[in-house]
């Protein structure tokens, strides 16, 4: 992969988010292979559609691409569009996957692969409605909190500057891929508990997922029975080979 951008490209275009849209929507189309089935060039849909950027003609996947400008990392906030039109978007069953971007100096320094199913409701963040006298009155947008992402769904292909090898980003997808789920709401519990567990050390007990209890009573507030619920997601990481038990009550993470 080349990481440079082509900058012949911008000289009729003034504005920085019409720069950074036309800049990184040619890299990608020059550079990006399908991280799902490998095919070698991804085809960019017709200006202006609603939903995704690219798509891949071998496999039908469609992505959406997402970039800011960020040296090391990509961050924890994603600006996004309208707040209703993404909650609906990623509520369908057709919902695009998602490339985030990070470009500095006109080179892209991270680019990461978030699979579809791994967007929930909870990841959109509801922005203030834009005041009276904006030409868009009362548009309401959204942005998207990557920290609700658990780290197994964030699939990176260039991370830091440096290009992870293409079989890898592949493997890594299709280890994930076990992780589909189309219920919303059983999607959501995975989640957050895998969220939960990314925050533990990779050898963990039952009694520190326990801690997360009140935080995760919260988000399922017409749940009565949040342990048993933390009980059955760690069984179900454990039959798709994301967890190992090693005795009773104590858990393994595999890599």
């Amino acid at each position: 992969m080349n990481f440079q951008f082509d900058t012949s490209l911008i000289s009729g275009y003034h504005g920085p988010t019409q720069i950074a849209r036309v800049l990184t929507e040619n890299w990608v189309e020059r550079n990006m292979y399908c991280p799902i089935c490998g095919t070698p060039v991804l085809r960019h849909f017709e200006a202006n559609r609603p939903v995704a950027d690219f798509y891949c003609e071998n496999c039908a996947a469609e992505f959406e691409l997402k970039s800011k400008k960020r040296k090391i990392g990509i961050g924890n906030i994603i600006n996004d569009g309208e707040y209703k039109k993404m909650i609906r978007r990623i509520t369908s069953l057709n919902n695009p996957h998602f490339f985030f971007l990070t470009h500095a100096n006109n080179e892209v320094r991270n680019l990461v692969l978030i699979p579809n199913y791994f967007f929930v409701p909870d990841i959109v963040e509801k922005r203030k409605p834009l005041a009276a006298n904006a030409r868009r009155a009362g548009w309401v947008g959204c942005n998207i909190n990557l920290t609700t992402i658990p780290e197994y769904g964030k699939i990176y292909i260039i991370h830091n500057s440096v290009e992870i090898n293409h079989n890898q980003v592949i493997d890594n997808y299709r280890h994930v891929e076990s992780l589909r789920i189309q219920s919303i709401e059983s999607r959501g519990w995975l989640l957050d508990v895998l969220c939960c567990i990314d925050k533990l050390n990779d050898q963990f007990t039952l009694d520190e997922v326990y801690a997360f209890v009140n935080e995760l009573k919260m988000k399922h507030p017409d749940n009565n029975n949040v342990e048993a619920k933390i009980r059955q997601q760690l069984q179900l990481l454990r039959d798709k080979g994301f967890l190992e038990f090693t005795t009773r009550g104590h858990y393994k993470k595999v890599k």
